[in-house]
Parts: C-alpha cells; sequence; structure tokens
C-alpha cells in the first residue's frame, strides 16, 4: 500500500500569534494520527512557476485513509480553529507512487 503525504504551502501568515497558537496544537495530533514531519520549513530555497516563498510542509502517514482521518481528528481540527484566519494555506493530501 503506497503512503500518503500532507503538502502544505502557506500563501501568506497574517498572524504569528495565531499560528503559533496552531502550531502548538497541530504538531501533536498530527504525531498522534501517526503522521511524519520530513520537510517543515519557514522560507522557501527557490521557487519556480509562480510559487510563494512562504513555509512548506510535508508530513508522511502509512496509507491515505491515516492520512485523511489525520484532518478530521477532534485535536487537529481544535489546531484549525486556533489558526483561524491567521494564515492562507494550501493542503492537499497526495498518494505516493
Amino acid at each position: 500500500m503506497a503512503k500518503a503525504y500532507w503538502v502544505i504551502c502557506h500563501r501568506s501568515t497574517k498572524s504569528p500569534e495565531k499560528f503559533a497558537a496552531f502550531t502548538k496544537l497541530a504538531y501533536p495530533a498530527i504525531h498522534a494520527a501517526g503522521g511524519r514531519f520530513l520537510v517543515r520549513t519557514s522560507t522557501v530555497a527557490k521557487t519556480f512557476e509562480g510559487g510563494i516563498n512562504d513555509r512548506t510542509v510535508v508530513i508522511e502517514f502509512e496509507n491515505l485513509a491515516k492520512a485523511m482521518a489525520a484532518y478530521d481528528t477532534p485535536d487537529y481540527k481544535q489546531a484549525l480553529l486556533a489558526l483561524a484566519d491567521g494564515a492562507e494555506r494550501d493542503l492537499r493530501i497526495v498518494e505516493g507512487v
């Protein structure tokens, strides 16, 4: 079974305080759901093709079902409530090859 990944690209961070509250809750929630951080940067080395030079995160999960379930956990939902409008992000869940 193929592994699955959350690929998160931040378009903008509007509130560092809300983002800090989000990460304090999100990281343990993701780990508890079986996520393993592979990439977690505050800046991008280089962008191409219209990319935005902001935070990028890649999180690995054992499979697609676990990646999908992790997003719906009560703990991660609580983290999203803390973030509210503090950042504009693009989160995609993809399967590996």
